[in-house]
């Protein structure tokens, strides 16, 4: 894709690989990755973006399986300034690029409760606004405020919560935005209570979690209770006799079978039919549809 993109002050990176940044380890490459050096930057090279050219924002890419035949258009990658994390009394504001454990640390040295769970939950602000990210029985709708976000011309917009319409694993955001940044409402709490129950979640990850392999978050959302019967996504995984099932490099994990592993040679396709491979046994096996939590960009 040969095009003429606006001026910029950040950077912009041709026929970029993404393989190395993603999670999984796998995936083509972006026609353009832009990395805005600010907000104005940012809103900038989208007021000056041809319309015509399609624009992907990707975060931690810790929920995402990049397709082998890459991303068409412009990968927006956001840095360092969309990082920032302050506090102001009880209410926390990050930036969308800010990792969710780093936000639970802020609070963490505050002295605040009311989001420990965030350290459970392996992905950035924005991605957790984007589909509700949650962990450890609570969701980014039990602590979110508002959030900025920025339309695909350029322009500023605040949501409260009850705009953003938050329900399982999914957020009403408007299409072709990007979330900027979030407030989250806390208050004070026992500092060594707060440290107890973070550590408690990081013991309970690495227990029940592949998380020192190539591998994602959870691949599919749990179905609501009343259709399984109240079996998580796990355990309709583990009955229809997928746990350890393997596609090229590609392997539904023995510890926890709602993830699947590259167990080093995978690419994007063995993951993606993997994953609908288990869909059709868990479909066959409970006759319930399971729905992927992994949000799959990108060319096959």
């Amino acid at each position: 894709m040969s095009v003429v993109l606006p001026e910029v002050r950040g950077a912009i990176i041709k026929d970029a690989p993404l393989k190395d940044s993603t999670w999984f380890k796998v995936g083509g490459n972006a026609d353009y990755v832009f990395k805005p050096a600010d907000e104005a930057d940012l809103s900038q090279f989208l007021k000056n973006l041809s319309p015509l050219i399609p624009v992907t924002i990707l975060g931690l890419a810790s929920n995402v399986i990049v397709r082998d035949g890459g991303i068409a258009g412009v990968v927006i990658r956001l840095g360092a300034e969309f990082k920032k994390i302050s506090v102001d009394g009880d209410v926390i504001t990050a930036g969308a690029g800010a990792v969710d454990l780093q936000v639970a640390k802020t609070a963490e040295k505050a002295g605040l409760t009311g989001i420990e769970f965030m350290s459970g939950i392996p992905g950035s602000v924005g991605g957790g606004l984007f589909m509700n990210a949650g962990a450890y029985g609570s969701e980014f709708k039990d602590v979110v405020i508002d959030a900025r976000l920025m339309d695909r011309h350029g322009n500023i917009k605040t949501l409260s919560n009850a705009e953003l319409g938050f329900t399982y694993r999914h957020s009403n955001t408007p299409p072709n935005h990007i979330f900027l940044s979030a407030r989250f409402q806390t208050k004070a709490g026992d500092a060594s209570a707060i440290s107890a129950k973070m550590a408690e979640i990081q013991n309970s990850r690495q227990m029940s979690q592949p998380i020192r392999s190539y591998t994602g978050g959870s691949t599919f959302a749990n179905p609501p209770l009343d259709i399984s019967g109240g079996n998580k996504a796990w355990q309709l995984i583990d009955a229809a006799g997928c746990r350890g099932l393997r596609i090229g490099g590609a392997e539904v994990s023995n510890q926890h079978c709602n993830f699947l592993i590259n167990t080093g040679d995978a690419n994007a396709h063995d993951l993606e039919l993997l994953g609908e491979t288990v869909r059709e046994r868990v479909l066959k096996q409970s006759g319930i549809e399971l729905r992927w939590e992994i949000k799959r960009l990108g060319k096959k």
